[in-house]
């Protein structure tokens, strides 16, 4: 990193004047820096609002409870009696209109007689209140001679404050941070930011601090966007050259054409016709998996879209050339209802298929690592158990990460190290949550993305209701025994396993018990959450499944990978606990046969989220709405993935910038992969600064 560089922005805080280890220990936890607080922290400090001074009325016209700044002259002081120290210090000042009282409370004589000496005139800023039938302004914010009048701020920024800190010492630190600016050249190509008609870098960072009026701290003006349009610029290019890194740099074994096993598979074993997004999708596996570089790609759709098929055609593409594939899932439970439906999908194939998880029999296990390790089990299914040190394949080809935000970027390495040395397998990342478009191309902007939208042929539309009287839940318990008397099956769905007081929430366990002997006795209900064993799940998942019991009460164990045609209505309680893509899961697992279905979701009707999903069907709709509520930060959870919070951009609202930066980080690397013209060497150091070292790696040849 250029000299320039740090020594203008990313010097530490106690390189400014007045700013010493004690306060850069609370400027550090101000910033959420664990090591050393910089400059640039101060300056990405963004305010949160502003006081507007511009106000500068006669007495006689001033509206009280409103921030005016009014030229007096001091009249006279009235100190705290002696007897009563605590007592307000009060100064009598007037215009030509009228009087006002300056209020201070614990401030010595001197200061105040030399702050604001009797007979002078002074401009003083600050709230204005009414006491007693006279307009007061307790502690004035500022306090200035005419002759100083240019240097009270008519627009002054309010910034978030830590303990500690004062927002008078914040304001000198900020301002000395800003004198670094002039050191900071353009990092971007001055005619494009012309021709764009942004200001550059370091005015829009100065706006911020100082802007001339409030709409210059809207996200809205100039110098925001420009700002936000930098900081996706800068994901941009990081997120194509970690895409472009991992292809040039790692060598997969190319497979063989589609053969034999895939075309029987295909023709006689699959139950129903692949949809043409389903053929799509396999085309654009099969282009991949003939290469020599790993396939990245990301699979989403919308609820039961069938995205298992395309994860076993391609899993199938390894089996059939010789070599083995794997299935990672994050749960035990969705390993074995992946287990499941491989096996439904596959009838009569002889693929040997595992299942693999912590609760595996130590027996069991090791009869399965044997066969692995010799290659004679062709497909595992599992869960982190995958990437234990003791697993070893023989040749993996294929890798199938389902609900991939929920594994860190190490476990994901981990299970690429499992093939043979010297090559990557390739991998399939499935989401079952539909994500935003801006979403994707930010949380997932190194993958090729692959959407599924098109269901099923013979889906039928699921109503949504929310409940919140007790007339609405009686009306919705008959409503289920309807559907069971006509031969369908319900789902329960309760956010808890055990009772919560602190929650207050439905346990399954405890609504499994209540509606065994109350609204639903007459029925055969089953119990299934998280914390069963094993076989207990199992048998549950088969009861229901075959159709053995009419009902079942769960928690959100069954969210993805149950497919049960015979299921026509779902209640959800305490539905508002849940979010909007976890509830459309939880919704997809109805609606799957011939009948029409029925979703009750219990919670408040002003819930913004519960509207959102009675309104809409279209999971990628509600996904945008899901974004819009929450946030990018709330919907990426953990932030596994490593990216870092905006400071500036907000999504969807940017996404107009967002994809122009997406545009133009593709032409810049086009042009320029390893960024060694002299015009990005700027764009360089930032990669480095905001993402670390490794963001400029060389991308091998």
């Amino acid at each position: 990193m250029r000299p320039s560089l740090l020594n203008s922005l990313f010097a530490a805080v106690t390189t400014l004047s007045g700013v010493g280890p004690r306060l850069e220990k609370l400027y550090r936890r101000l910033v959420g820096r664990e090591d050393v607080a910089r400059v640039v922290d101060l300056l990405f400090h963004l305010p949160t609002g502003t006081i507007d001074r511009r106000a500068r009325p006669k007495l006689r016209d001033v509206t009280p409870d409103t921030v005016v700044t009014v030229a007096v002259t001091v009249d006279r002081h009235r100190p705290s009696p002696p007897h009563r120290p605590r007592a307000p210090y009060q100064i009598y000042a007037s215009d030509d209109t009228g009087d006002l009282i300056l209020t201070y409370f614990n401030a010595r004589k001197d200061y105040l007689q030399n702050l604001l000496p009797v007979g002078e005139r002074r401009y003083v800023s600050g709230t204005v209140t009414l006491y007693d039938h006279m307009l007061q302004m307790v502690h004035p914010d500022r306090v200035v001679a005419e002759a100083d009048l240019a240097k009270l701020p008519l627009v002054e920024p309010v910034y978030p404050l830590t303990e500690g800190i004062s927002l008078n010492q914040l304001h000198r630190a900020i301002e000395a941070a800003l004198t670094r600016l002039p050191q900071m050249p353009e990092w971007q190509d001055p005619s494009w930011v012309a021709r764009e008609r942004f200001p550059p870098f370091a005015e829009a960072l100065r706006l911020l601090h100082q802007p001339r009026q409030p709409a210059d701290l809207l996200p809205e003006g100039a110098a925001w966007s420009r700002l936000a349009y930098d900081e996706l610029l800068l994901l941009q290019i990081a997120l194509l050259r970690r895409r472009a890194r991992r292809r040039q740099g790692s060598r997969a074994a190319p497979l063989d054409p589609p053969g034999e096993l895939t075309d029987r598979w295909l023709r006689d074993s699959l139950p129903f016709a692949p949809t043409d997004d389903q053929r799509k999708a396999m085309a654009a596996v099969d282009d991949e998996l003939t290469r020599d570089r790993p396939m990245q790609r990301l699979l989403m759709g919308e609820v039961g879209s069938g995205k298992t098929v395309v994860a076993v055609y391609a899993m199938l593409r390894a089996v059939e050339s010789g070599a083995q594939a794997a299935l990672m899932a994050p749960t035990e439970t969705l390993a074995e209802q992946h287990f499941a439906t491989l096996q439904a999908l596959m009838p009569g194939e002889l693929v040997q298929t595992a299942l693999l998880t912590g609760s595996t029999p130590a027996g069991r296990r090791a009869d399965l690592l044997g066969k692995l390790a010799s290659g004679e089990l062709k497909l595992l299914v599992g869960t982190h158990a995958l990437i234990e040190e003791a697993v070893e394949f023989d040749r993996l080809a294929v890798a199938v990460v389902d609900e991939q935000h929920r594994f860190g970027v190490n476990q994901r390495r981990a299970l690429d190290r499992k093939a043979p040395e010297g090559v990557a397998p390739h991998v399939l990342h499935m989401t079952a949550t539909p994500i935003p478009r801006t979403l994707a191309l930010t949380a997932y902007g190194d993958l090729d993305v692959t959407v599924l939208r098109e269901l099923p042929a013979g889906r039928r539309p699921i109503h949504t209701y929310v409940c919140a009287t007790e007339a609405e839940r009686a009306r919705a318990y008959e409503r289920i025994r309807e559907e069971l008397r006509a031969g369908r099956q319900a789902f329960v769905v309760c956010p808890l396993v055990e009772e919560s007081e602190a929650l207050q929430a439905r346990a399954a366990t405890a609504e499994y018990e209540r509606l065994k002997a109350g609204e639903l006795r007459d029925f055969e209900v089953v119990l299934l959450h998280g914390q069963m064993r094993s076989r207990e799940k199992q048998e549950a998942m088969a009861a229901f499944a075959e159709g053995g019991a009419d009902v079942l009460v769960a928690t959100t164990v069954i969210e993805v990978g149950i497919d049960v045609p015979n299921a026509s209505v779902m209640l959800v309680e305490d539905a508002d606990r849940y979010g909007i893509s976890q509830l459309h899961q939880l919704r997809g697992r109805i609606g799957r046969g011939p009948h029409e279905s029925l979703c009750l979701l219990f919670g408040p009707k002003e819930s913004l989220r519960l509207r959102a999903l009675a309104e809409h069907r279209d999971g990628f709709r509600l996904a945008e709405i899901d974004l819009e509520l929450r946030g990018e930060g709330e919907m990426l959870g953990t932030r596994q993935s490593g990216l870092q919070a905006f400071r500036f951009a907000r999504l969807p609202e940017d996404v107009e910038l967002l994809e122009r930066g997406r545009m133009r980080a593709r032409t810049m690397l086009d042009a320029d992969p390893q960024l060694e013209q002299p015009e990005h060497a700027l764009i360089g150091d930032a990669l480095v600064a905001t993402f670390g070292a490794d963001a400029l790696e060389p991308i091998p040849a």
